[in-house]
C-alpha cells in the first residue's frame, strides 16, 4: 500500500484557514462606524453626495489607505458624518452584524461613539433605539450577540466625555457593557478623564479605554491608574516596559491586539515586528480583533491566521486564544461558559 504524502507547510497553513473559518469567536475591539463594508459605505456616501466619501466601492481602497495615524482620524471621520438619521444607524450596525456571522462570530462588544452621531443631529434617544432594534434583530435572525461600548472621542475633549458619560448613565441602552476612550493619545493625556470613567464605573460599566497605541507605555500606566481599566484597547507599547507587562499578568489585564490595524495606522513598522510574541511569553493574556476592518482589508479569521503565524500556533493554540476573548468579555458567566463550551466542542470535532 502506497503511504499518503506528507503534509506539507502549504498543506498545514491551508487546515488551519479552514479551521479559523468555522472556528466560533468573539470580538473585543471593534468600532461601530470603522466596520461598515464597502458596500454600505458607497451606499450611505451616495444617499449623501456632499460628502468626501468616494461612492463606489474601488476608489475606496485607494481612499482607505493612509499616510500615518493622523490622516486615518482624518478619513474615519469622514465616514462618520455619514451617519445622519436613525435609518442610518440601523443599517449600518445591523449589516455589520451580517458581516460578523459570515465569520462565525457568535459575540462581539462594538465600540460606539454616539456623541459624534448625535453632534451631527441624530437625537439621542432615536439614536440608541436604532442600536437597540438592530441588536435584538442581529442576535434572532443572524445568532450574533451584540454589546456596546460607549466610547469617548478624545479629540473633541472634556465636552465630548460628558456627554457620553451622559449617554451611557442617564440613557442607559440594554446592550451596554462598558466604557471606552479612542481617538488620537498625543496631546489628549488621559487621567483628564478620570471623572467620566468614575461616573461611568459607579454606574456598573467596564473600563476599557484605548491605550499605548500611538504613545508609550506611561499612557497604559495612566489608564491602569487614573481609568483603573479592566482591558487596555491595543496597548501596543506596553512591550517596551518588561514591569508593565509583568503587571498585566499578574492581574489578569487582557489586551485587546489588532495586528493590521497596528501595521495600518504606523504604530508598528511592520507585522513581523508586532510585540504580540513579546505581549504572550509575558504571560499577558491576548485577545485578537479587527478594530475598523474594512478600512484595513482585513477580517476576524485574517487576524486571527497572522496571530497564528506570529505565535507558532496549531489549531489548539487557536482555540486558546479564541476562548481568550471568551475569558476577557463582558459575557455573564453562564454565556461564557456557553462559547467555552461550542470552541472546544468545534475543536475535538476538528481533531476527530
Amino acid at each position: 500500500m502506497t503511504n499518503p504524502p506528507a503534509p506539507t507547510a502549504s498543506t498545514a497553513r491551508t487546515d488551519l484557514t479552514a479551521f479559523i473559518a468555522g472556528l466560533p469567536k468573539a470580538e473585543l475591539h471593534v468600532h461601530h462606524v470603522g466596520s461598515a463594508s464597502p458596500r454600505i459605505v458607497a451606499e450611505l456616501a451616495a444617499r449623501h453626495p456632499d460628502s468626501p466619501v468616494p461612492k463606489d466601492e474601488e476608489a475606496l481602497a485607494e481612499f482607505f489607505t493612509f499616510r500615518d495615524f493622523a490622516h486615518f482620524i482624518e478619513v474615519y471621520i469622514s465616514v462618520v458624518e455619514l451617519i445622519r438619521d436613525a435609518e442610518d444607524v440601523r443599517l449600518l450596525t445591523y449589516e455589520v452584524a451580517r458581516d460578523m456571522a459570515r465569520q462565525n462570530i457568535r459575540y462581539a462588544e462594538l465600540t460606539v461613539t454616539p456623541h459624534t452621531s448625535v453632534k451631527r443631529g441624530i437625537p439621542d434617544v432615536a439614536f440608541m433605539e436604532a442600536i437597540e432594534d438592530a441588536r435584538t434583530a442581529a442576535e434572532r435572525e443572524l445568532g450574533v450577540v451584540l454589546r456596546w461600548c460607549f466610547d469617548i472621542p478624545g479629540e473633541l475633549g472634556l465636552p465630548a466625555a460628558e456627554e457620553t458619560a451622559r449617554m451611557a448613565c442617564d440613557l442607559r441602552p440594554d446592550g451596554l457593557v462598558s466604557f471606552g476612550l479612542g481617538g488620537p493619545e498625543i496631546g489628549w493625556p488621559r487621567p483628564q478623564f478620570k471623572p467620566y470613567f468614575d461616573r461611568a464605573i459607579a454606574a456598573g460599566l467596564h473600563s476599557v479605554p484605548h491605550a499605548g497605541e500611538t504613545t508609550g507605555p506611561g499612557t497604559v500606566w495612566d489608564a491602569l491608574r487614573d481609568l483603573r481599566a479592566e482591558r487596555i484597547g491595543h496597548g501596543t507599547s506596553a512591550a517596551e516596559d518588561p514591569e508593565l507587562l509583568a503587571h498585566l499578568a499578574e492581574h489578569g489585564i487582557p489586551l485587546e491586539v489588532c495586528p493590521t490595524s497596528n501595521v495600518a495606522t504606523k504604530a508598528v513598522p511592520s507585522l513581523d515586528e508586532h510585540p504580540i510574541r513579546e505581549m504572550a511569553a509575558a504571560g499577558v493574556k491576548v485577545t485578537v480583533n479587527t478594530d475598523d476592518p474594512p478600512m484595513f482589508s482585513t477580517d476576524l479569521n485574517n487576524e486571527y491566521a497572522v496571530a497564528a503565524r506570529l505565535l507558532g500556533l496549531d489549531a489548539a493554540g487557536v482555540a486558546a486564544l479564541a476562548k481568550n476573548a471568551v475569558d476577557a468579555s463582558s459575557l455573564d458567566a453562564p454565556g461564557r461558559a456557553r462559547l467555552r463550551g461550542e470552541i472546544d466542542g468545534y475543536l475535538a470535532a476538528w481533531r476527530g
